[in-house]
């Protein structure tokens, strides 16, 4: 589902160039639910961004899907990304003023479709992420245990075969994070959808079928 091949990611501070990767070779399977761990800065959000088309690696190759990023136009990159993988962020990137029906159905109006023939994909999602009565509800009315239910129905809302999460439990407290940690474990489990996510906590790492450590860029076997 996901390959990349010498993979690295340099950035410049200033008239000094970091390398933030180095020599990144990765196969993540069909149906996984991979952890990518490491201490802050050792390049997991930086590689998670790269898998997901977020940005551009300095040099080697990046295939999700058997496509190849690097060979697409942006506008081809960000269809892509809209159709084949949703994303889910520490901080929920919810909009304030729109409901949880509406902050689900956003990548639907983004991608042009009708939002009202996908009334029974919406009803389907929110039962998954238990969040049927809150349907009306703004962010500001949830939780942020819910805020992130919400963020993840979004994440599903285009049937992506792939779910790409940044510290997804980082911002709730363990109660509240272990249960989204389940619901990932269902979604991936009964959805079969592959599931990547960068985290720094062993305990929601091991709800995973696998863990790739980082240190100082580079994977640790």
């Amino acid at each position: 589902m996901i390959e990349t091949t010498n993979l690295y990611k340099n950035f410049k501070l200033g008239e000094l160039e970091v390398e933030v990767l180095k020599d990144i070779n990765l196969i993540i399977e069909e149906g996984e639910f991979v952890s990518i761990m490491g201490p802050s800065g050792s390049g997991k959000s930086t590689l998670l961004y790269l898998l997901g088309g977020l940005d551009k690696p300095s040099s080697g190759s990046i295939k999700v899907n058997g496509k190849e990023l690097a060979v697409m136009k942006d506008k081809e990159e960000s269809i892509m990304r809209r159709r084949e993988l949703g994303f889910v962020f520490q901080f929920y990137n919810l909009i304030p003023n729109l409901n949880v029906e509406e902050n689900v159905l956003l990548p639907i109006l983004l991608d042009g479709k009708a939002m009202k023939e996908h009334q029974g994909d919406l009803d389907e999602i929110l039962e998954i992420v238990g969040l049927s009565d809150r349907r009306k509800h703004t962010p500001r009315e949830l939780s942020g245990g819910q805020q992130q239910r919400v963020a993840i129905a979004r994440a599903l809302i285009n049937k992506p075969e792939v779910i790409l999460a940044d510290e997804p439990i980082g911002n709730l407290d363990s109660k509240t994070g272990m249960e989204i940690m389940e619901l990932f474990k269902r979604i991936n489990q009964e959805q079969n959808k592959t599931v990547v996510q960068v985290t720094h906590s062993e305990r929601s790492a091991e709800y995973g079928t696998r863990i790739i450590r980082l240190k100082d860029g580079k994977v640790c076997e």
